[in-house]
C-alpha cells in the first residue's frame, strides 16, 4: 500500500513542510529511514538524525525548526509520538481489513454471523456459533460449538476458541493463544492414581480485552472464568480455571495464575509472577516481576520477592542481604572481641 504525504496529514491533521506528493510504502526507524519509507522524530536524542535519513517523509513535532537542510519532507502535528502511534492503528486497520470466506474451510450448522466476516483458508466454526460484525479470523483458527464472539474482534493465526466461550466486542486473540480448553482437574485415589474431573464450565471475555500469543485461559469446572473488560494480557500466561480478572487489570509475561483466584480492577502484575489458588487480590495492586503470591493481598499493595511481601520492606532487605558476607565476617570479629575480653 502506497500513501502520498498529503494523504497522511490528512489523517493526522498535520501541516506539510516539501513535497506533498512523495510516496511512502513502509514504516522505519529515523536512523534505518530509506526511500519511500516513513518515520518519526519526538525523542531530542535522535535529532541529528533527522539531517541523514534517508526517509521520504518524517512527522515532527509543530515546535520544530531545522537547522540545516533536509532531505526528507516533513508532517508537523503537535505531538509526533501520539501522531505515529495513531497512523500505525490506522496502517494495522487498513492491513487486517480483509473480508471474505477463503477455502478451505469449514463452517458448521447453524452459525450466524454479521458483516464484513473474514474467515482465513483452513479454519473451522462449529456448530451454532454466533459471530458480530467485522469479525476476523485468520488462517488455521478453532472455533467450537455454541462460541458467541461480539463485534470487531480479531482472532491471529492458530487461535483456539473451545466451545461455550463468549467473548465481547473490540477483543484481539492472537497467534496460539487458546481459550476454554479443559482445567486441569483430577480426583486422587488411594492407589496413587488419578481420574479426570470433567470441567462444564466456560470462558467469559468482556469488551476490550487483548490476550497474547500462546496464553492458555482455561474453562470453569463448573461456572465461567472470567476476564473483565480492559484487561491486557502478554504472552505464554497461564489462567486456570475459575479465575477472575478485575477490569483494566494489565499483567506480563509467563505470569501463572492458580484455580480460584480473584484479580481486582486497575492492577499490574510484572512478569513471571506466581499466584497460589483460591486467593483475593485487592485493586491497583502493583506486584514485581518473578514473585511468588500466596496470601491474600488488600487495596493498594506493592509487592515484591517470593513469598512477596511490602516492596520497600523488600527493598531494604535486599540492601542488607547483599552485605550478608560482610555482615557475617564483623559479627564473627566482634564475637572474638568479646570472647578475648572474657
Amino acid at each position: 500500500m502506497k500513501f502520498t504525504a498529503e494523504q497522511i496529514a490528512g489523517i493526522l491533521e498535520g501541516e506539510i513542510v516539501g513535497n506533498p506528493m512523495v510516496e511512502v510504502f513502509r514504516l522505519s526507524k529515523i536512523e534505518e529511514g530509506t526511500e519511500g519509507s516513513l518515520t518519526f522524530l519526538s525523542n531530542p536524542k535522535y535529532l541529528n538524525y533527522i539531517y541523514s535519513t534517508e526517509a521520504s517523509v518524517t512527522i515532527v513535532n509543530n515546535t520544530f525548526v531545522p537547522e540545516n537542510e533536509l532531505r526528507t519532507t516533513l508532517i508537523k502535528v503537535e505531538d509526533a509520538y501520539q501522531a505515529f502511534s495513531k497512523l500505525l492503528e490506522y496502517y494495522n486497520h487498513v492491513k487486517n481489513n480483509k473480508s471474505g470466506i477463503e477455502q478451505p474451510s469449514v463452517i458448521s450448522e447453524n452459525v450466524k454471523y454479521g458483516i464484513q466476516l473474514y474467515l482465513g483458508s483452513f479454519s473451522f466454526i462449529g456448530n451454532n456459533v454466533i459471530l458480530g460484525d467485522n469479525v476476523k479470523i485468520h488462517p488455521n483458527c478453532y472455533v467450537g460449538d455454541n462460541v458467541i464472539i461480539g463485534d470487531n474482534v480479531t482472532l491471529f493465526a492458530g487461535a483456539k476458541v473451545f466451545s461455550e466461550t463468549i467473548i465481547g466486542n473490540n477483543c484481539a486473540i492472537y497467534s496460539g493463544a487458546i481459550i476454554g480448553s479443559d482445567g486441569f482437574g483430577f480426583a486422587p485415589h488411594a492407589d496413587g492414581t488419578y481420574s479426570k474431573i470433567p470441567q462444564i464450565g466456560n470462558v467469559i471475555i468482556e469488551d476490550n480485552v487483548d490476550i497474547g500469543s500462546c496464553t492458555t485461559i482455561d474453562r470453569a469446572t463448573m461456572g465461567s472464568t472470567i476476564i473483565r473488560k480492559g484487561v491486557k494480557l502478554d504472552n505464554q500466561i497461564q489462567v486456570a480455571h475459575n479465575v477472575e480478572i478485575g477490569e483494566n487489570t494489565v499483567i506480563a509475561a509467563q505470569t501463572g495464575i492458580a484455580g480460584s483466584t480473584k484479580i481486582g480492577k486497575n492492577c499490574m502484575i510484572g512478569g513471571q509472577v506466581g499466584f497460589a489458588g483460591h486467593l483475593t487480590i485487592g485493586n491497583n495492586v502493583r506486584i514485581q516481576a518473578q514473585s511468588g503470591v500466596g496470601r491474600n493481598v488488600k487495596d493498594g499493595e506493592i509487592l515484591q520477592g517470593s513469598p512477596t511481601f511490602g516492596y520497600t520492606e523488600f527493598s531494604k532487605s535486599y540492601v542488607h542481604f547483599k552485605n550478608l558476607p560482610k555482615i557475617i565476617s564483623e559479627f564473627e570479629e566482634l564475637k572474638k572481641t568479646i570472647n578475648n575480653k572474657d
